[in-house]
């Protein structure tokens, strides 16, 4: 990997607060970046800002809300007063909720009836205004960063944009619909977006984790004892390397795809870091 590369470059990188972008973001200032930490919770970026400055880095942690247009603009000019323009847009921001996630993982006619369980929420009761909270944070929170901190880029002739994309962008996994058709929806735009920014100068690609244990996944992975749940024994059993992955295992991957001297004719692509996921059918 080009350490110089990165030496001096200005990076944003959204959801910085999470697990993978955390690791994402020490990663790129150990390189050298200047780094912009965006999120909703101050208290976890101040945490990463702070393991950034003690290993010699430069971390700017800013709260914000990534599908709020007028957020993100203040965020921007911030980061130029203090950092100078971005150069390096890594969208990382995203999520699910609990009342689009279905408790079954497929019909029952128990999800239809005029006094079903409050425990039991299939596709035909779940609530749409969290459904649309789902697809708004993981799409429109990937195309606001996109239009703001990427007219900046065009104006001056080259960038670097990485989406993040999920192994729900090839396969419809059970129990998540709206994080699924959101997740499809970034690999699509990531092709149609390096395609409409190539004549300014910008490279558009996106990186699909596989499972990775954060804070979230953990509740559904593993159970109180720490060993895989029944869904996580389920994803190991169609992982070829049988395990989950480890954040610091997606940075080769997130560095290569932003250094223009190692992957600058590659634009438009999602690469999958999944162990083998989509490679196994478990059979």
């Amino acid at each position: 990997m080009s350490e110089s590369f990165f030496q001096g470059k200005t990076a944003v990188v959204t959801g910085a607060g999470g697990t993978l972008c955390a690791a994402v973001a020490k990663e790129l200032a150990r390189l050298g970046a200047r780094v912009a930490l965006l999120g909703r919770t101050v208290e976890k970026l101040e945490t990463v800002a702070a393991a950034i400055r003690t290993a010699g880095g430069r971390a700017l942690p800013i709260a914000t809300d990534v599908v709020d247009a007028e957020a993100v603009e203040a965020a921007r000019q911030a980061i130029e007063a203090e950092f100078g323009p971005c150069e390096l847009l890594i969208n990382g921001a995203g999520g699910n909720q609990l009342e689009a996630v279905t408790t079954v993982t497929e019909f029952v006619p128990e999800e239809i009836d005029s006094d079903k369980s409050d425990d039991v929420r299939g596709f035909f009761n779940l609530g749409l205004e969290r459904f649309s909270d789902v697809l708004r944070i993981n799409t429109l929170g990937t195309v606001i960063p996109c239009q703001i901190f990427g007219r900046e880029m065009a104006r001056r002739g080259h960038g670097g944009i990485l989406n993040f994309a999920s192994m729900n962008s090839y396969r419809p996994l059970s129990r998540v619909p709206a994080y699924g058709m959101a997740k499809a929806g970034v690999v699509n735009f990531t092709q149609w977006l390096a395609a409409y920014l190539a004549p300014a100068g910008i490279r558009v690609n996106a990186v699909a984790p596989g499972f990775f244990l954060n804070d979230r996944s953990r509740k559904i992975l593993l159970d109180d004892a720490g060993a895989p749940s029944r869904r996580g024994q389920n994803v190991i059993a169609h992982t070829a390397l049988r395990r989950f992955g480890e954040a610091e295992e997606l940075l080769g991957c997130v560095c290569w795809l932003l250094d223009d001297t190692r992957s600058g004719f590659v634009t438009g692509i999602t690469v999958p870091v999944d162990g083998g996921f989509l490679a196994s059918s478990g059979v």
